[in-house]
């Protein structure tokens, strides 16, 4: 157990990303909703550049823009920043992980490539293999979203055996509909991990299944 005090649990919230009537990033609206998120919603930790946040819509440079405010406003106050990382191009996805880990986040996560999709299992944790070993002291969480990639590998097959290729594993954010696989998924995790749900609809279900944290966008507004 790596990272004993590092686990992202409860709700989490998949933040927006708050632009300007020209398209810009605005980043002057981090600090109050931060605020907001503590003050009125109640929640102390959050997912940055998901997919609620258009993290794949946004350019590298926007990206680290974003993480690097939110980590600032969140400091001292926020319990987890997790950053989201994953890109088509795996040098882009490494290059984020560093930042994220010199900016000093709680974790990074990533989604899996969409365009010219991983075919095994085994292919998709050798990128993630890559991609965390750029900041290998990082807690990191596998992000599930097949509704969105198009990839539809089981989410149990990728963790099978992915701590011994991935030392610094720590849960998965699962965020598609296949209960199944997700129950399957808790059966197969140690204890330590954080299994994270991330459909807010099936919320109660994941629940019941033993999903310790969910990340969503309406406990974002």
């Amino acid at each position: 157990k790596l990272f004993p005090n590092k686990a992202a649990t409860g709700l989490v919230a998949a933040t927006f990303t708050p632009l300007t009537p020209e398209g810009e990033i605005n980043l002057s609206e981090i600090r109050p909703y931060v605020d907001y998120l503590l003050e009125q919603q109640g929640v102390k930790s959050i997912f940055v550049n998901g997919t609620t946040g258009e993290g794949m819509s946004l350019t590298v440079e926007e990206r680290k823009l974003l993480a690097v405010e939110w980590c600032h406003q969140g400091k001292n106050k926020l319990e987890q920043v997790i950053v989201h990382v994953g890109c088509m191009s795996l040098k882009d996805s490494q290059e984020l992980a560093r930042h994220a880990a010199e900016i000093g986040a709680d974790g990074i996560s990533v989604i899996s490539p969409s365009f010219f999709k991983p075919a095994t299992a085994e292919a998709l944790r050798m990128f993630l293999q890559e991609v965390a070993a750029a900041a290998p002291a990082m807690p990191f969480y596998y992000y599930h979203i097949p509704a969105v990639t198009g990839v539809n590998l089981r989410s149990r097959d990728v963790l099978e055996g992915i701590a011994n290729q991935i030392p610094s594993f720590q849960g998965l954010k699962f965020s598609g509909s296949d209960l199944m696989d997700f129950g399957q998924c808790v059966n197969y995790s140690p204890s330590h991990w954080s299994l994270l749900y991330g459909i807010d609809e099936q919320l109660l279900g994941a629940l019941a299944m033993g999903a310790n944290g969910a990340v969503g966008r309406l406990v974002s507004i």
